[in-house]
């Protein structure tokens, strides 16, 4: 059985953009909610940092957005590849 690639790849894209953008509004009003989180996510995404500024919380959840884009890509094409060899060795 086939996934839609472009499902999963968008899919995946919104839900770890969006939890990038959600901590970062919500550290934007509460200093304290999510700082650690946004410290280690800014050490993988430059210039996603702590500063509560709508310009760093946009960059890091478009930077989430991409990243969640190639990794449900990634899954997307790995989940068809091996569904299709499982379904060729039970015959």
């Amino acid at each position: 059985m086939r996934v839609s690639l472009k499902g999963i790849t968008l899919s995946s894209a919104i839900l770890w953009g969006g939890a990038i953008l959600s901590v970062g509004i919500i550290h934007m009003a509460v200093p304290s909610y999510g700082s650690e989180f946004l410290r280690i996510m800014s050490s993988v995404y430059p210039g996603a940092d702590t500063a509560p500024t709508l310009g760093r919380v946009l960059l890091g959840a478009l930077y989430g957005f991409a990243d969640g884009a190639a990794a449900g890509a990634l899954f997307g094409l790995l989940y068809s590849s091996l569904a299709a060899g499982q379904h060729i060795l039970s015959k």
